[in-house]
C-alpha cells in the first residue's frame, strides 16, 4: 500500500495522544476499592477516554482497545503474536493472481442486537467504508481505511490513489467474496485491525453512524451509534459510558466463542501516569497500561505483576537529506558510528529493550540480522567527517517535549546523550525542541527538521507496515527520492508468496541500512501492571489484547 505522509502524521498524532496525556495532564482518580476488586468485575486504568466506538473513525489506542472487546473482524492475531488466525471467517481461499479472497464464515453468529452475521453483513461493512464521502474521506477521520485501501469509490481528493478494494459479493449466507483492484499481500494481515471490524448493519443505520459534520481535524458525530449503541459480535456488549469517569461493558452470554470470565469490564480514564499507579496501589483499578519505566521496580517490590508486550516498535534518528549536510553519505555514516547506542539503551531504557540494527523489530519476518552494522567507533566517525569534505559540520537536532512514548520515554535525555556523542567527534549541535503536537510532528513531517528523534509502533504484522510506511514513496521527513527502492517495496507488497516476500524484505533492509536514511537505535517492550490476583491477560505486540480470557483469582 502507498502510505501518505498525511496519513502517517495522523497515526503519530492519534496514537501519541495517550503518551501526551500521561505525561502532561492530571485525570480523575479511580473508583472505590469495591469496584476494583470484585471477582465479577475487572477495572482497567486507561490513559484517556476513547474518541468514539466506531472502528473506521479512530486511530488512537484507547478507542481500539475497547472496540476490540465489542467487535470482531474476519481474522485476528494469535495470542501474544502477530500471526493471523481465523475469527468471524473460519477459513479463506486466495485466487492465484492474489486479487480475489473468498471468506468462509462461521455459522450461527449473531450481532449483539440479535441480527445475523452473514455475507451480506460483511459486504455491507466493506461497501460502507468504500462509499464514504465528504468529511469521511479525510485522513484525519478514516486513517486506517486509507492506510489499507487507499482511496474510495469516488475520490474527492485527486491525490488519493485508486482503492485497493474493488467489490464484495455475498455468494451465499456463509460465503463473502472480496475482489481487490490489484494484488496486496498486506490485505489479509491488515484485516486483523480492530478498525476494520464487522458492525451490525441494522444498528449502523438505525443510530446514524455516518452522520458526521464539522471538519477533518474536529469531526462531530451527530448520530448515537458510536457513543451509545456500538454493536458487534464480540465477547462483551456495550453498557454505558460516562466520559471522564468510566466506560462499562458486560459479558455477552450469547457469544459464539470463548465467553468472558468476568461479568463486567470497566475502563476508567486516568490521564496522569502517577495517578494510575496510585489507583492500582489503592485497589481502585486492577491493572493499567503505559507503566512508567521508573515505576517498574517499585511495583514489583510491592507485589504487583509486570507484564511486557513483545517488542514491536522502533526508535530512530531521522536524517532529512533535503537539508545539507544530510545529503552527504559520509556525514550520515559518521553520525551512525558516533552514537553509542548500547550506552543509550542501557542508560535510558528499562529491561527488555534492545539495540536496533534496522527499521523493523527482530520478531517480524523479513528481518535481516546481517544488515550493514554501525558499531560505536568514534575514531571512524572522525575519519569519515574528514573524508566528507564538510568543514565544521553543524547539525540542527530536533527532539520533542511534552510526550513520552514506548520508544522514547525520555526524549530530552536521549537528546543529551546523543548530542554529547556527536560533539565528541567534531560535530557542532544546535538544539531544537517543540511540543510533540502539533509543532514537533508538523516540523518533522513537513520536512523542516534536519535531524530528529522519533519512532513507530507497528499496527499489524507485516514488514510493509514498517519499512513500507517509511520508505515506499518520497516523503518530506526523509527528503530523498529513490525510485529503485520505491519500486522494490511496491513489488514486495504485491508478491503473494510469503517466503519470497521475506527474502525480498531482507534484501531491502540491507539496502536501506547501506543507504542509511536514518539511524535506528532501540526496540522496547512496553510494560503493563496488574494486581497479582489478575490472571489470563496475554500482552500483544500490536495491542490486540482480549479481555475475555482475563479473570480475578479469589
Amino acid at each position: 500500500m502507498r502510505h501518505s505522509s498525511s496519513s502517517r502524521r495522523r497515526r503519530l498524532l492519534g496514537l501519541a495522544l495517550t503518551g501526551v496525556l500521561a505525561a502532561s495532564a492530571v485525570g480523575c482518580g479511580g473508583g472505590s476499592s469495591s469496584s476494583g476488586g470484585g471477582g465479577d468485575t475487572l477495572v482497567f486504568g486507561a490513559s484517556a477516554d476513547p474518541a468514539i466506538l466506531d472502528g473506521p473513525f479512530v486511530s488512537d489506542g484507547e478507542s481500539l482497545r475497547v472496540i476490540r472487546q465489542v467487535f470482531e473482524g474476519l481474522v485476528t492475531t494469535k495470542e501474544g503474536s502477530t500471526d493471523i488466525k481465523p475469527a468471524l471467517a473460519k477459513s479463506w481461499d486466495v485466487s492465484p493472481d492474489g486479487k480475489t479472497y473468498t471468506f468462509h464464515l462461521r455459522d450461527g453468529v449473531k450481532f449483539q442486537d440479535g441480527t445475523d452475521f452473514n455475507a451480506d453483513a460483511v459486504c455491507y461493512n466493506f461497501d460502507r467504508w468504500y462509499h464514504f464521502t465528504g468529511i469521511l474521506q479525510s485522513p484525519s477521520v478514516t486513517y486506517y481505511y486509507q492506510t489499507v485501501f487507499g482511496g474510495f469509490a469516488k475520490n474527492e481528493d485527486k491525490s488519493l490513489p485508486t482503492s485497493l478494494f474493488s467489490s464484495c459479493d455475498a455468494k451465499d449466507k456463509g460465503t463473502a467474496v472480496i475482489t481487490l483492484s490489484h494484488p496486496s499481500s498486506t490485505f489479509l494481515t491488515a484485516l486483523s485491525l480492530p478498525a476494520l471490524s464487522m458492525a451490525s448493519p441494522t444498528a449502523l443505520k438505525k443510530y446514524h453512524a455516518d452522520s458526521v459534520s464539522g471538519s477533518g481535524d474536529s469531526p462531530k458525530f451527530n448520530g448515537s451509534y458510536g457513543t451509545e449503541h456500538p454493536t458487534g459480535t464480540g465477547p462483551f456488549t456495550f453498557d454505558s459510558w460516562t466520559k471522564g469517569d468510566k466506560l462499562v461493558l458486560t459479558r455477552n452470554d450469547n457469544y459464539w466463542g470463548k465467553k468472558a470470565k468476568v461479568q463486567t469490564l470497566i475502563f476508567r480514564p486516568i490521564a496522569d501516569g502517577p495517578a494510575r499507579k496510585q489507583a492500582l496501589e489503592a485497589g481502585d483499578i486492577d491493572g493499567y497500561d503505559l507503566v512508567d519505566p521508573s515505576d517498574v521496580a517499585s511495583l514489583k517490590k510491592d507485589g504487583f505483576d509486570i507484564l511486557r508486550r513483545p517488542a514491536f516498535n522502533v526508535g530512530y534518528i531521522g536524517f532529512n537529506q533535503a537539508m545539507p549536510p544530510m545529503d552527504n553519505p559520509k556525514i550520515r555514516q559518521a553520525i551512525a558510528y558516533a552514537v553509542n547506542r548500547q550506552k543509550l539503551v542501557k542508560t535510558k531504557y528499562p529491561a527488555g529493550a534492545q539495540v536496533a540494527k534496522e527499521f523493523m523489530p527482530p520478531q517480524l519476518w523479513g528481518y535481516n540480522p546481517n544488515v550493514p552494522d554501525y558499531s560505536y567507533d568514534p575514531a571512524k566517525a572522525k575519519k569519515l567527517i574528514a573524508q566528507s569534505g564538510v568543514k565544521n559540520p553543524t547539525l540542527q537536532f530536533w527532539y520533542p517535549s511534552n510526550v513520552s512514548r514506548p520508544y522514547m520515554p525520555d526524549p530530552a535525555g536521549n537528546f543529551q546523550l546523543i548530542k554529547a556523542d556527536l560533539e565528541a567527534v567534531g560535530f557542532k549541535v544546535k538544539a531544537k525542541t517543540a511540543p510533540w503536537t502539533p509543532d514537533y510532528i508538523d516540523a518533522v513531517q513537513g520536512g523542516k527538521a534536519q535531524m530528529y528523534i522519533i519512532g513507530w509502533t507497528g499496527d499489524f504484522g507485516d514488514p510493509d507496515n514498517f519499512i513500507g510506511t517509511f520508505f515506499q514513496k518520497k516523503a518530506p521527513d526523509w527528503g530523498f527520492s529513490k525510485p529503485d527502492l520505491f519500486k522494490k517495496l511496491d513489488a514486495a507488497e504485491a508478491e503473494t508468496d510469503q517466503n519470497k516476500r521475506a527474502e525480498m524484505y531482507k534484501q531491502i533492509n540491507a539496502e536501506i541500512m547501506q543507504f542509511l536514511p536514518g539511524l535506528p537505535y532501540v526496540h522496547t517492550q512496553p510494560a503493563l501492571a496488574f494486581k497479582p490476583s489478575v490472571k489470563g491477560f496475554v500482552p500483544s505486540p500490536v495491542n490486540n489484547e482480549d479481555f475475555n480470557t482475563v479473570y480475578l483469582k479469589k
